[in-house]
């Protein structure tokens, strides 16, 4: 038996102790995996909820709602508004503790009212290795049982579980929420989160694949995947996401050359992805493609 495998094992077995687990469930190959053990564990006692709120694409609702019917879990929706926290609004460092914070306080209220005691998170053994991660206090601070982590399953081998488990998730990009398209100090406004995912609705009606629309004020700053780049580059492309980003409800469009990174607008890199947005992208409105 492979290391993944006893891995797998142990987690299902774990799962399989428990009476009953409410599943935090973006439809991200994470929490499809913990979705996976736990029905495959426990039947029907397993449930997968989704948090519906500003921050989350109407897109990435409908997929998990896709997933939960793949795998054949019950699906729960619950609604709440980050908004609603000044805290969270305020976007400093720690905003993704207030969100976390939230999310899995309206998780633990429906899985109270379905008589669980159990909240299953998707964090994973390398998640805990990547730099300031404040939601990961949330989920010590609220106890949330996360297998993945527990039985020291990594990213690669999430995916790998997902393969057996024949998820159409297994290699999908990962996804954070909107608010982390808008830096650090930049407040979140319903306004802001709405054109960003009007702007990236837009790019991947387009076709790309691994893309951020990062929000400097009513600048966007596309960010997509360096294989992506030269077709981002070609000048229709340039005039058509002029165009139709603009009319998201930005000001001005721009590429950055250095493409997708995760966390560009973090507080470590927060003073390096606004140079970013001076020196290294290239500008829509250039005069090579008018």
């Amino acid at each position: 038996m492979s290391a993944v495998s006893e891995k797998l094992a142990a987690a299902r077995e774990d799962l399989k102790s428990r009476d009953g687990v409410l599943i935090a469930f973006s439809g991200g190959v994470d929490s499809s995996v913990v979705a996976a053990l736990a029905y495959d564990a426990l039947g029907d006692d397993a449930i997968a909820c989704t948090a519906k709120s500003e921050t989350l694409p109407a897109a990435e609702l409908t997929d998990a709602t896709r997933v939960a019917e793949e795998i054949g879990i019950r699906h729960e929706i619950v609604e709440f508004s980050e908004l609603d926290s000044e805290e969270f609004m305020q976007n400093d460092d720690m905003r993704c503790y207030h969100c976390r914070s939230m999310r899995l306080g309206a998780m633990y209220d429906r899985a109270r009212e379905l008589g669980i005691d159990i909240v299953c998170d998707g964090t994973n053994a390398s998640d805990t290795g990547e730099g300031h991660r404040p939601g990961l206090r949330a989920v010590e601070e609220l106890d949330a049982y996360s297998p993945l982590l527990e039985h020291d399953i990594e990213k690669s081998e999430v995916r790998e579980i997902a393969r057996e488990y024949d998820l159409s998730v297994a290699d999908k990009p990962s996804m954070a929420c909107l608010s982390s398209r808008i830096p650090t100090g930049l407040e979140v406004t319903e306004e802001r989160l709405s054109r960003v995912e009007k702007a990236e609705r837009l790019l991947r009606t387009w076709g790309f694949e691994q893309f951020r629309v990062r929000d400097h004020d009513g600048l966007a700053r596309i960010e997509v995947g360096e294989e992506e780049l030269e077709t981002a580059l070609d000048p229709d492309f340039v005039r058509t996401a002029r165009d139709h980003i603009e009319d998201c409800g930005f000001d001005h469009v721009t590429l950055d050359l250095h493409g997708y990174e995760t966390g560009s607008v973090s507080p470590e890199t927060e003073e390096s992805a606004e140079e970013d947005v001076v020196s290294n992208v290239f500008d829509a409105d250039y005069p090579s493609v008018d």
